[in-house]
């Protein structure tokens, strides 16, 4: 990007050569003329590179989304290819009635997943979708209770969202790595006819317990779901939005 950025700050630049010249010599219609050329040239070629820099962001960010939609879909793929082998182990070894349990927990799987994609923000089902490419420290488990679709919060959908993805992420950043069993977050979404909630049950060890509330509550101004008891420790945390009439 540095090597599109600096031709256009030289070309920005150069009208100074001209302006000083109509200021030295204020009469020389000519050098007036020369001084209005001069900037005509020099917006066309900053229009130039502005638009290839756009061009250049753009492509990265489409790189950016396919790259992270490819390592998704691996890391699905790798989840129902381990389900198929275990239903195949089931089937060869004649183990009925563990078939028939491990597919109906392949049946609640769907169904869950099926509810995220019904949430209707984009932005928050390819968050939760695409989590496991993030991190390794961190397990995320998402459990909605009911139908949920947050486009029905009209101006809400978005910043509910937001609040959700941030709350994660601050789990997600304070987690403590260690050498032991990975540490877990288990979302769970409901409502009722008069707020939507979010609960997060965390098992494992934060950084800085401190630092992550500090965050947390940062986060957490002017959003529209807030802490019903923010007293209580990490392991449990539950967020509320009142639904507007």
């Amino acid at each position: 990007m540095e090597r599109l950025t600096t031709p256009k700050y030289y070309a920005a630049a150069s009208v100074l050569l001209p302006c000083a010249a109509v200021l030295i010599w204020p009469s020389k219609v000519w050098l007036t003329a020369v001084f209005l050329l001069w900037i005509i040239a020099a917006a066309g070629f900053w229009i130039r590179f502005e638009r290839k820099e756009y061009e250049e962001r753009s492509e990265r960010t489409i790189q950016s989304l396919q790259a992270s939609a490819i390592r998704t879909l691996n890391h699905h793929r790798h989840d129902w290819m381990n389900d198929l082998q275990v239903l195949y182990g089931y089937i060869r070894l004649k183990k009925l009635d563990k078939t028939v349990d491990y597919m109906e927990k392949i049946r609640e799987k769907m169904g869950n997943e099926s509810s995220i994609g019904r949430l209707g923000s984009p932005s928050l089902v390819s968050f939760i979708q695409s989590f496991r490419t993030m991190t390794n420290a961190l397990e995320l488990e998402v459990v909605i209770h009911g139908d949920i679709r947050l486009n029905e919060f009209a101006g809400d959908c978005d910043k509910i969202a937001d609040t959700l993805i941030h709350t994660i992420n601050a789990y997600r950043f304070a987690t403590k790595p260690g050498h032991g069993a990975v540490a877990s977050l288990r979302v769970e979404l409901s409502k009722d006819s008069e707020a939507l909630y979010a609960a997060f049950y965390y098992e494992g060890e934060l950084i800085n317990e401190q630092q992550w509330k500090q965050k947390i509550q940062r986060q957490l101004e002017g959003a529209p779901m807030q802490p019903i008891n923010f007293e209580q420790p990490y392991s449990k945390v539950l967020l509320k939005a009142e639904l507007r009439a």
